[in-house]
C-alpha cells in the first residue's frame, strides 16, 4: 500500500537569518507576499507552515492569507522535493495513451502516492499538459522528457536516476 510521508522541517539557522533579513526589507512594500513567498521558496525549497506562520507574524498577515496565496499559485510547493524529482502527464492525450498505468507503476516502486519518499530521494507528482501531446505518454525525471513511456520502462528510467 502506498502512502504520504511527511517530512519534519528540519531549517538552519543561516536560512532563518537570509529569511528574516529579506521580511524585514518587505516589511513595509505593497504587495510583499508574493515576493516574500518566491524568495522564502528559493531559501528552503518549498514552503513549510514554520516559514509560513514566519513571513505572516513579520509582515503583519494573517497565516490564513499566507496560506491561502501559497497553495492558489502553482509556483509554490508545500512539500520538498525529492534531488530525483518525477512528473508524470494526466492529461487527456496522455492519460488516453496510458499515463495512470505509468504513474500507478511509479506509485507502487516508489512506494508513494505522491510527493517525497522516505529516502527524501524521489519526488512525485501528477502534472497537466507539459506540451509533448505528439509524445505521449510523457512523463520527466529532473526536467528531462521521456515520451511514449510503458509502465514496464519505468523501472529501468528509474535506475538511471539512482545515486
Amino acid at each position: 500500500m502506498t502512502k504520504h510521508v511527511r517530512v519534519p522541517f528540519n531549517g538552519t539557522k543561516e536560512q532563518e537569518e537570509k529569511l528574516n533579513k529579506i521580511l524585514k526589507s518587505l516589511k513595509n512594500v505593497p504587495g510583499a507576499l508574493m515576493p516574500a513567498l518566491q524568495q522564502a521558496q528559493e531559501i528552503y525549497g518549498y514552503l513549510p507552515m514554520e516559514v509560513q506562520e514566519t513571513i505572516a507574524d513579520k509582515l503583519g498577515l494573517s497565516l490564513a492569507e499566507v496560506y491561502g496565496v501559497a497553495t492558489f499559485y502553482s509556483q509554490f510547493t508545500l512539500v520538498p522535493k525529492g534531488k530525483v524529482q518525477i512528473g508524470v502527464c494526466l492529461g487527456t492525450a496522455c492519460y488516453v495513451k496510458g499515463s495512470g498505468d505509468v504513474y500507478a507503476e511509479l506509485q507502487k516502486l516508489l512506494g508513494v502516492e505522491s510527493g517525497i519518499t522516505e529516502d527524501l530521494i524521489y519526488s512525485l507528482d501528477a502534472t497537466r499538459c507539459i506540451g509533448c501531446c505528439g509524445l505521449a505518454p510523457v512523463m520527466t525525471i529532473n526536467g528531462d522528457v521521456y515520451g511514449k513511456i510503458t509502465k514496464d520502462q519505468v523501472a529501468g528510467l528509474l535506475a538511471k536516476y539512482k545515486e
